[in-house]
């Protein structure tokens, strides 16, 4: 059986996040659609919460058991898509899927784009009002116009052809940092990127997500061996711009030493819902502008 998009997941021990997430998916998918699940052997209800949703019909594909890092789950997730088109869904991120798929409609009218890349917002869970813009478009028309062999992108915004990954290949396990490196290799290879220029998801900050501050050193070693091999010129970045906002929110949050009433350091599940919501207002009313895609010719 084979679907328009594959939405795939992989997920550990994130079971609060996961739900608010898969319920937003389930609004939206129809029978073109397929979802795809990797948990990396959750113990925090994740596991049975999920075969649950196989169990009765909602989600097509689900694995579940240890992996080698997070890049090595996402790559089972993209193995196992049986989509044209995948769509990697972040469990923490919020993503409009009206925008989505009007992306995915483009690149099944357009066999000849590999991968279409859009503009995101980015916020925190604890300061969720504040939501920012960020584009990696001056990069791009760059990029288009040979002036660089590559540049980079986050890949929360990301849509991927199944049939192009016999060409990009998938995420380097080895690499911190997998979207930073993928999206250079990405684009060194001169691979059909199209550029959206609304907003198919908003990156959400909090104190879960910043894995990246342990391995700075590792980031800055891989940064400096991935500029040499992709023939990247840069642009005021070792990692990615989301990479350094996330370290510096994650600073941030070392330094803040929170009273037991402070609700900017925890919301509580309930008070999780309602920010996600707002930020899902926010992300679609962002889109609510006029937009173009700008193709490679």
């Amino acid at each position: 059986m084979s679907f328009q998009i594959s939405y795939i997941i992989s997920t550990r021990n994130r079971l609060p996040f996961l739900q608010i997430t898969l319920k937003t998916l389930l609004s939206k998918v129809t029978d073109a659609d397929e979802i795809v699940v990797v948990d990396g052997n959750s113990n925090d209800g994740t596991k049975e919460y999920l075969q649950e949703l196989l169990d009765n019909g909602k989600i097509h594909q689900l694995v579940s058991e240890p992996d080698k890092g997070q890049a090595h789950g996402w790559n089972k997730a993209m193995l196992l898509a049986r989509g044209t088109i995948i769509k990697k869904i972040i469990d923490d991120d919020v993503f409009d899927y009206n925008a989505i798929k009007k992306c995915a409609i483009y690149m099944l009218s357009h066999p000849e784009i590999d991968v279409l890349i859009s503009n995101d917002l980015f916020g925190s869970l604890q300061n969720h009002t504040k939501v920012h813009k960020a584009s990696r478009i001056s990069q791009y028309q760059k990029w288009l116009k040979g002036a660089v062999a590559s540049f980079t992108f986050g890949d929360v915004h990301m849509l991927v052809r199944k049939s192009s990954l016999a060409y990009i290949g998938l995420y380097n396990t080895s690499y911190v940092m997998m979207d930073w490196e993928y999206s250079l290799r990405i684009s060194y290879l001169q691979a059909n990127i199209t550029y959206y220029t609304g907003y198919n998801a908003l990156s959400v900050a909090h104190n879960e997500s910043i894995s990246a501050l342990k391995n700075r050193k590792e980031i800055e070693r891989q940064g400096k061996k991935a500029h040499s091999f992709y023939e990247y010129a840069g642009d005021n970045a070792e990692i990615s711009l989301w990479s350094k906002i996330k370290i510096a929110f994650g600073k941030a949050l070392c330094k803040h030493k929170p009273s037991k009433t402070d609700f900017r350091q925890e919301p509580s599940a309930n008070e999780m819902v309602k920010i996600y919501q707002y930020l899902q207002n926010q992300l679609e009313a962002t889109n609510s502008g006029e937009f173009v895609f700008i193709k490679k010719e």
